[in-house]
């Protein structure tokens, strides 16, 4: 077991676009905690379009200039936004815009995975202010705890006094029900049964005092692309993120639908067509677990996948039969998907080099067009933005969207 510290100075992700008025979902809470409606309606719209003016505000969300300008002193003055420099040059007075204040408030995003966790401090815009990993065999219950418990007093350590209070909350990302996947991880029954008898989220939010979010992880990495991701989204989109096992999420009407258990578009189980009637499923395809079995095989040291995202040592047969393998699953997969739901796109991304996603979105691009089309409306198959540290930081996504934006689904539990 090993426990790493990274510290990056900026990793801001943009989330920048034109100015032009979006769909956001209506509805807000007044909750002890919550930002009131309209105040949770502006957050959003300058997380999504970037730096705004009163006016702008105005004139997209119909309210009135007088609305807007009491809602964005109240926000400028418990320190959510900032102002920029006033534009000149127009009638009248000159337009200040209004940016997210990075220290306005902070979040927790914590990933269980099934071979190492990830605990990180994100500030209001996005960046990541510190990190702490740990590696395991396998994850239990005392071992997250423990975990978190040693390497939170580090995170926050490096923030003023005046704002250290603005931790807001933690967000989780872990796979559901992980004591089915004893043998798949190669842990004990009993260690792994933990997980079905003990609250992780009550333990967590005991050991940290914060009100803790329990949220799938494919699906926590798809909310880090709507809440972080850079350039234009789709408004429609299943997302593949590639971990131990693969994994999904889907977004619909720009919104992140989670499902009744919390658990759409999980779509590792999903059926594939196999040699001799057998049917293997697309994470019997399309995971890095599939690539570290081949890779182990033939003698090939699988370890360091899990260790470093940012560059693989595989040999390149082995790697090009996994993505071939891969993308024709990721193809299947999104054929079934767009045969039920008008999806405008498919996004791919994974804990992985931007090298090698970028080949597996193209070998699925190209998988995608040899299959029987007819009757299915077209889509676009692009890589995701965020990264490999997609459900981290959709983990610390949840309680930021639970309080200061507009979202349907801002978490699927709550402590």
């Amino acid at each position: 077991m090993t426990d790493q510290t990274e510290l990056p100075a900026s990793d801001a992700f943009d989330d920048r676009s034109t100015h032009e008025p979006v769909d956001v979902a209506l509805r807000g809470s007044n909750q002890s905690g919550m930002r009131a409606h309209n105040e949770r309606l502006v957050l959003s719209l300058v997380r999504q379009q970037g730096a705004l003016a009163k006016s702008d505000i105005a004139r997209i969300t119909g309210l009135s200039a007088q609305t807007v300008s009491v809602i964005m002193r109240s926000l400028e003055s418990d320190g959510l936004l900032v102002r920029g420099e006033p534009i000149r040059g127009r009638i009248g007075q000159p337009s200040v815009p209004m940016s997210l204040a990075a220290d306005g408030a902070f979040f927790l995003g914590l990933k269980i995975g099934r071979r190492s966790a990830d605990l990180m401090l994100v500030d209001f815009v996005g960046t990541v202010r510190g990190m702490h990993r740990r590696t395991y065999g396998y994850p239990t219950p005392s071992t997250i705890i423990a975990f978190v418990t040693e390497a939170l007093p580090g995170l926050t350590r490096n923030l003023p006094d005046a704002v250290r209070d603005r931790i807001s909350g933690m967000g989780v990302a872990m796979p559901f029900q992980l004591w089915n996947w004893v043998q798949a991880v190669g842990a004990p029954q009993e260690e792994m049964d933990e997980w079905r008898n003990r609250d992780i989220q009550a333990e967590l939010a005991t050991a940290t005092g914060l009100p803790v979010y329990v949220q799938n992880d494919a699906t926590s990495a798809c909310g880090a692309e709507l809440v972080f991701g850079s350039g234009e989204r789709p408004r429609d989109f299943l997302y593949f993120y590639f971990g131990y096992f693969i994994g999904g999420g889907l977004v619909l009407n720009g919104q992140l639908f989670l499902g009744r258990s919390g658990n759409a578009a999980g779509v590792g189980p999903l059926p594939m067509p196999g040699a001799g009637g057998a049917s293997p499923r697309l994470f019997d395809l399309a995971s890095m677990s599939a690539l570290a079995r081949a890779m182990d095989a033939a003698g090939e040291d699988s370890s360091q996948l899990w260790e470093n995202p940012d560059q693989w040592q595989v040999s390149e047969p082995l790697l090009q039969d996994w993505i071939d393998r891969a993308a024709q699953g990721l193809a299947l997969a999104t054929l079934s998907a767009a045969s039920l739901l008008e999806l405008e796109a498919v996004m791919i991304d994974g804990w992985m080099p931007p090298v090698i996603r970028a080949r597996i979105t193209e070998a699925t691009r190209v998988a995608l067009a040899k299959l029987d089309l007819s009757g299915i409306t077209p889509l676009t198959v692009r890589e995701g933005t965020v990264g490999p540290m997609a459900r981290s930081l959709g983990a610390a996504a949840i309680p930021l969207s639970q309080r200061y934006l507009i979202d349907q689904n801002a978490a699927a539990r709550t402590a």
